[in-house]
């Protein structure tokens, strides 16, 4: 069965589209419960895992490989669960992964800004200015954080088979959209694309065994709570 990766913002209904479409083809579905998997696999604070799955590298944090450590571990977890069958993920950065697969339908959800605010200021309690300036953080945030270790903007629809804006497309309609989307031929699995993802999985996992046991150079990532922005930028 194929593979669908969702690339969503900050409160632009990428979990509940991911949800609706896990129950109605039966998929099982996977997000920042990743993290939790990775940080006892490799026996590292979800915490630290998070800043750096997450948040824009500092300073101090590119010129040290405490980061790309972490982010070597992740791409192993998130490698090892697309390479199985009836699969979803719904988070940041999965379609970095996996861009080269054909059987793997890459998402992205986007939503109407009015709504992302008036989310955000009955969630967060804030003002609509409050609120207005922090959906522009947290997009930042991610824009940054692709571009520094990727070299991408996530906002590039060139990345996506498909892009969704919810408002005039409705939660159940996207959904529909998405199921039959994964339904047609091109997306699905050929003996030479699972041998692929299953090759990538396994080169990510040989990676993250080599560097498991090596301390990082300078770790700036300290187990402190995380800036405002980071807390809810996979909300």
């Amino acid at each position: 069965m194929s593979v669908i990766v969702i690339s969503k913002g900050s409160y632009n209904h990428g979990s509940e589209v991911a949800e609706k479409i896990a129950q109605k083809l039966s998929y099982n579905s996977i997000s920042r419960d990743i993290l939790i998997t990775t940080s006892k696999r490799f026996n590292i604070s979800a915490l630290r895992l998070t800043r750096a799955y997450e948040c824009s590298p500092s300073f101090l944090e590119k010129f040290t490989f405490g980061r790309d450590k972490y982010i070597k571990f992740i791409k192993a977890a998130i490698l090892n669960e697309l390479a199985k069958d009836n699969m979803i993920y719904h988070g940041f950065a999965g379609h970095f992964f996996v861009s080269d697969i054909s059987h793997v339908l890459k998402v992205r959800i986007n939503a109407d800004m009015t709504e992302r605010i008036t989310y955000m200021m009955k969630r967060e309690k804030v003002s609509k200015e409050e609120a207005a300036n922090l959906v522009k953080k947290v997009d930042e945030e991610r824009t940054k954080w692709s571009l520094e270790l990727y070299g991408i903007d996530t906002w590039d629809s060139r990345l996506y088979d498909l892009v969704v804006n919810i408002g005039k497309v409705t939660i159940d309609h996207a959904v529909d959209l998405i199921c039959k989307t994964v339904k047609l031929k091109t997306f699905q699995p050929t003996i030479e694309s699972q041998k692929k993802i299953q090759k990538l999985a396994r080169e990510a996992l040989s990676k993250a065994k080599d560097i498991e046991n090596i301390s990082p150079f300078f770790e700036p990532m300290r187990d402190s709570s995380l800036s405002k922005t980071c807390e809810i930028i996979d909300a």
